[in-house]
């Protein structure tokens, strides 16, 4: 299956023209189970080479999307997910000066955020390989659970070596704080905290897409 860049990421179509960005995903779980999600895409390191390619219609043979048209899929989004039972006040932070998207909300149970990512799938607005199902949170078992996700491997292996360029130097971060303590976790590779509330995993998003990294993790509070 052939793919393109845009179809791995969310919402911001100019990334796939660049390797330099960052992706944070992050997430704040109280003890009931609410708590507030966001996704952050930041290309401030290439701002002046995107600023560059926004003037141009296409580059190597890909359409180049105006803001325009990334303003109405964000807002989309934003709309789609203030529909799904359990989300509210979502907002959405726009700098395209310096590239930067925000998208973030709060819920009621972080599955609520696996059904606003399904909705934001079904309207073709995240790409059919992009997992929805990538949280769960049990209050009676003490348990918070990063779901495995599946390995992009093989699509990887078939794209052109100037696609390939495109994940050389892009980033990823998922950021995880509790209310409650953590007692233990299934994958070290996330960084606990000292007051054991917190936990950070980063690495290039090549090594998630190849799996030398692995994203899931099961977590045990006090």
């Amino acid at each position: 299956m052939k793919i393109s860049f845009k179809q791995l990421l969310l919402l911001f179509p100019l990334l796939f023209l660049t390797s330099c960005f960052d992706i944070l995903d992050k997430v704040n779980v109280k003890a009931d189970g609410s708590g507030e999600y966001s996704l952050i895409l930041n290309a401030s390191k290439s701002k002046t080479r995107l600023a560059s390619i926004s003037k141009m219609e296409t580059i190597n043979g890909k359409k180049v999307p105006k803001r325009a048209e990334i303003e109405s899929k964000i807002n989309e989004a934003a709309r789609i997910f203030k529909s799904v039972p359990g989300i509210s006040n979502v907002k959405t932070v726009m700098d395209f000066d310096n590239y930067i998207l925000k998208l973030s909300c709060n819920f009621k149970k972080i599955e609520n955020v696996n059904a606003g990512l399904e909705q934001l799938k079904a309207k073709n607005i995240l790409g059919k390989m992009i997992p929805t199902q990538i949280y769960s949170h049990n209050s009676a078992k003490k348990t918070f659970i990063r779901n495995k996700i599946n390995t992009f491997k093989s699509d990887y292996n078939q794209l052109s070596s100037a696609d390939k360029e495109v994940f050389n130097n892009a980033k990823y971060t998922s950021v995880l704080q509790f209310e409650n303590t953590v007692k233990s976790q299934s994958n070290n590779a996330y960084q606990l905290s000292p007051n054991k509330k917190a936990m950070k995993l980063e690495g290039n998003i090549l090594d998630f897409i190849l799996q030398k990294k692995q994203i899931q993790n099961t977590v045990l509070f006090q």
